[in-house]
């Protein structure tokens, strides 16, 4: 499904002036930008994909309105939004017709899973990437033109154990992973961060991204009478192993990173969240500066709704493609990579500077527990 903002074709078709039937030399300067979107709009992690979608667009009619200036032409932008239903296969199909449609630039995918094999197609075709997907495999293939805009793996399960170890003050915890990229990748590093500090993996277990039942590896688990259980997954299964938790009386605390850090993860928990949920998200606190709060205000009052995990780095993330259009002064791809590589920009979430392997120099980490069904910053590093 395609989703095109403010109908801008149609706007600038209607608004054309007809000067002794000629287009108008106003009209000739503008340019029509399309920014491509992958990420799950259907199946279990829709409510983030729409996020995702919704940040994006929220930006596309910011710039839209301000009337962005490319190289002395007047850019407008359009956003086709495509599904990829967080599947490896469906990524990889949205990726291409992206590229056969001569998309250029691209905010997604939201998964590590899809990010991975469609990363190829993206590179292939010479178009500029920014995700969110956190495994670290994805910055380390080397596209010249991709761009991580959120942490890595090894920041978010570094610090979640660190927290873990150092804050919770807990001594021994089972790990869970969802056999995706991310899943797998976030509970590798827990792991690896968290025996450097003295806690006890008693047991290490995993499921998939499809999975509703947790009874058996429930069960195994609660025979080790760990302090917690750390989950690499999304809100989807977290929610539903929560509630699974409280039903065979497994009284630890639940653990993980972005991906159960919203308030889906409340909701499928039956409201099960509160001071059970530790998560970790590689951002600042919307509420602990004027542009995280000012961002809020704007999503709740164009969506009715808070902004989940993500909405904030795609609003970012279109910020960032136009912003570096200006400095290059050009839409073309490849300068506007160069210029994305090369300078700096200071959006809602972060500083976006990027290494020599596109990752963020630097990213911050916010703690995250639960209240009245809500996540509540307890911390930031």
């Amino acid at each position: 499904m395609k989703y095109r903002t403010l109908h801008a074709r149609q706007l600038v078709a209607a608004l054309m002036p007809i000067v002794l039937g000629a287009v108008s030399p106003v009209a000739q300067a503008q340019e029509v930008v399309k920014i491509g979107l992958s990420s799950p709009l259907s199946g279990p992690q829709s409510a983030y994909g729409e996020d995702n979608r919704d940040g994006l667009l929220l930006a596309v009619r910011e710039l839209n309105a301000q009337g962005v200036q490319v190289g002395g032409r007047k850019v407008v932008f359009e956003v086709q939004a495509e599904d990829d239903a967080a599947d490896p296969r469906q990524g990889v199909a949205v990726a291409q017709k992206l590229a056969d449609e001569k998309v250029k630039f691209v905010l997604g995918p939201y998964n590590s899973g899809v990010a991975i094999p469609a990363g190829r197609v993206y590179n292939e075709a010479g178009m500029v990437v920014l995700t969110v997907g956190s495994n670290p495999r994805i910055t380390q293939l080397g596209y010249s033109r991709l761009f991580r805009i959120g942490g890595n793996d090894t920041q978010v399960g570094g610090a979640m154990a660190l927290y873990a170890a150092k804050d919770l003050k807990l001594k021994n915890v089972a790990v869970v992973d969802d056999r995706t990229a991310y899943g797998q990748g976030l509970a590798a590093e827990f792991v690896a961060e968290a025996k450097r500090q003295g806690l006890n993996i008693v047991r290490q277990e995993f499921t998939t991204d499809k999975a509703s039942d947790f009874t058996a590896i429930l069960t195994t688990i609660r025979a080790a009478k760990p302090d917690a259980v750390f989950f690499g997954g999304y809100s989807a299964q977290g929610g539903v192993l929560l509630r699974q938790m409280a039903s065979l009386g497994i009284q630890a605390k639940l653990l993980g990173g972005d991906g159960i850090c919203d308030t889906e993860l409340n909701r499928l928990s039956s409201g099960m969240a509160d001071g059970k949920v530790f998560c970790l998200q590689a951002r600042v606190i919307l509420n602990s500066a004027e542009t995280g709060r000012a961002f809020a205000a704007k999503y709740r009052a164009a969506y009715q709704r808070d902004p989940l995990t993500y909405a904030a780095n795609f609003y970012d993330g279109a910020m960032l493609l136009a912003d570096a259009m200006q400095k290059s002064g050009s839409t073309d791809p490849g300068k506007v990579a160069e210029a994305i590589a090369k300078g700096s920009y200071r959006g809602v979430v972060a500083e976006y500077s990027f290494t020599d392997k596109h990752d963020l120099k630097v990213s911050p980490m916010s703690v995250y527990g639960f209240k009245g069904g809500q996540p509540v910053a307890l911390a930031s590093f």
